[in-house]
């Protein structure tokens, strides 16, 4: 009598990962891949500093990174540009041609706006050159509550661009009303979906499994350090567990596309002619 189910399922090392190929191929618009996590499929339609836009069939655009995992004809493969010698300038953190021996530049009338000092920290170590070659200043709001305030007492204008970066900015959010009221010709508001800057940087960055969830009510940034099981008993805590995530960033491959493509919207918008 024949086994209908086939062998043991459990037989053999079943915990392996599956093999991710790594695939040595220049990314043009011939190329469709799919990001397993969202089931996003489309066709590369731009790279720039380590960062790759996907433009699916209805004409919807997503970013990633680069050096994520895809599926591609149904198989999981990782991205490697084709190697070449390098005879030129290095990488910068963001993953931009390093300029050397540039004059220093005076700072732009435009700026880029965050939230607060840890998102202008982690700005600052993954983009600090690119914005320095640029001559774009990064500052914080605090919040984004006074956000109307604040746009016009900037005065924003056709050389004087104001980009703001909000955390938490999806559909039906307070972020979200704040930002429709303010957004115009020369104000440009964009957003990631992470309730904190922290949630920007990869787990894999830091070597947990993921970032836990914080029920409602509970302040989030000590909710995480206690699922994590790290200190969390003062805003000392606070402070070392965040120098511990930004220590755990080198550059853009430490960091959520979600992010990447907003903040390199925000610089091309600030830096346009």
């Amino acid at each position: 009598m024949s086994d209908r189910y086939g062998g043991d399922v459990l037989a053999g090392d079943w915990r392996r990962p599956r093999k991710v190929r790594r695939v040595e191929i220049e990314l043009t618009g011939d190329l469709v891949l799919e990001d397993p996590t969202s089931g996003f499929v489309g066709a590369v339609v731009r790279v720039e500093r380590g960062t790759m836009e996907l433009e699916d069939r209805f004409g919807r655009r997503r970013s990633f990174s680069v050096d994520d995992t895809f599926l591609m004809d149904g198989e999981p493969v990782r991205l490697g540009l084709p190697r070449m010698t390098q005879t030129g300038p290095g990488r910068t953190a963001s993953g931009s041609l390093a300029v050397t021996d540039a004059e220093a530049r005076v700072a732009r009338a435009g700026r880029i706006y965050v939230e607060g000092r840890h998102d202008a920290e982690l700005v600052e170590k993954v983009w600090g050159d690119d914005l320095r070659i640029e001559g774009v200043v990064v500052e914080y709001l605090g919040g984004v509550d006074d956000l109307a305030r604040i746009v016009t007492e900037f005065r924003p204008g056709a050389q004087r661009r104001l980009g703001v970066l909000v955390d938490h900015l999806v559909p039906g959010s307070k972020e979200a009303r704040i930002a429709a009221d303010v957004q115009g010709e020369h104000v440009s508001v964009v957003g990631h979906p992470f309730v904190d800057i922290w949630q920007a940087v990869k787990p894999t960055a830091l070597g947990i499994a993921g970032w836990p969830d914080v029920p409602k009510g509970q302040p989030w940034k000590y909710g995480v350090l206690t699922a994590l099981g790290w200190p969390a008993s003062s805003q000392a805590d606070v402070a070392a567990a965040w120098r511990h995530i930004l220590a755990g960033v080198d550059s853009y491959a430490d960091l959520e596309p979600e992010l990447l493509g907003r903040v390199e919207e925000l610089i091309d918008f600030v830096t346009a002619p």
